[in-house]
């Protein structure tokens, strides 16, 4: 059997290559702020759910949609260890914007980054296990995730509404559909499909170098805070829930999908947030480059651990 760790570090290297084309692009005025903004839209709006639908076009089985639940479920667990992290090993003070950080350990970027490393290591099975995950994210981070942000008991209801009916997650139950009344589309447009998913490698990647181009990285990597935040992120939390999910005998697959999304960088909806409820924007785009670069390093650790005991 292929090594995952062999896959995941050639998918790790091709990606910080399209990542410096990005940061290159960028810093060359090829693609510009407000440019990037539309690719992210392109991206979010167009391509991940076509990928996402792609992955619900095959035959059902009983095991497939018991991984889907199985997936949900361990997510819902992977949260619950991050959060606990975070809040154990990230005290309040009036140094460091604690709220930034806590997010930034707690939610990952298991769909901008998620969908092109599960793709590469495990195929349209693992997105299909992936949108599981993708789904326990959105719920979280529009409740507990906003909660760190406002600082008040009030959560968005609001917010979790126009996050439940984006086309990424509105591309789940269409999927899941389709998958258990077994509708295919004709072969001509499935094609088209999967043309456009395979955009979603190269346009993430780019979008992602453009979005590490904006930021001060000198300035970033020279915050000594920063490496405590980034170790908390890349390595224990998901070492702590890859050893939760050795406890379960369930498919490895299932396993591995939920393992991956948990280990990708630091989502990009902290910096989102933090420029709507003026906290620290600065700060949490910093956290989202260097958990980005860094991850090239830690996601074949992760993977590496992962594989031995998954």
């Amino acid at each position: 059997m292929t090594s995952y760790v062999s896959v995941i570090l050639n998918q790790v290297i091709l990606m910080l290559i399209l990542v410096v084309a990005g940061f290159i692009s960028f810093k060359t005025h090829i693609i510009t702020g407000e440019g990037n903004k539309h690719l992210s839209n392109l991206l979010i709006l167009l391509v991940n759910p076509v990928v996402i639908f792609v992955s619900y076009q095959r035959d059902f089985s009983p095991e497939l949609l018991a991984g889907l639940g199985q997936a949900f479920l361990l997510s819902l667990l992977g949260f619950g260890i991050a959060m606990a992290v975070a809040y154990l090993c990230l005290r309040r003070s009036g140094k460091y914007d604690v709220a930034v950080e806590r997010f930034s350990v707690i939610y990952s970027n298991c769909g901008f980054m998620g969908i092109p490393l599960v793709m590469a290591m495990l195929g349209t099975e693992g997105v299909f296990y992936l949108t599981a995950v993708m789904t326990a994210f959105n719920l979280i981070v529009w409740t507990h995730g906003l909660f760190l942000f406002t600082g008040t008991g009030q959560f968005s209801i609001k917010g979790l509404l126009r996050a439940l009916c984006s086309p990424a997650i509105l591309a789940v139950p269409v999927g899941l559909l389709c998958f258990l009344l077994q509708w295919r589309v004709p072969q001509v447009l499935y094609d088209a499909l999967e043309y456009v998913s395979n955009m979603n490698t190269p346009l993430a990647m780019l979008i992602a170098g453009a979005t590490v181009a904006q930021t001060n990285l000198l300035k970033a990597f020279a915050r000594g805070r920063i490496y405590y935040v980034s170790f908390l992120k890349l390595l224990l939390v998901p070492a702590l829930i890859v050893l939760a999910l050795s406890l379960f005998p369930l498919p490895q697959i299932v396993l591995l999908t939920v393992a991956v999304a948990m280990a990708s960088p630091t989502a990009t909806m902290g910096t989102i947030f933090a420029i709507r409820y003026d906290r620290n924007a600065v700060y949490a785009s910093e956290l989202f480059a260097v958990t980005t670069i860094l991850s090239a390093v830690s996601l074949p650790l992760v993977v590496f651990l992962a594989e031995r005991l998954l």
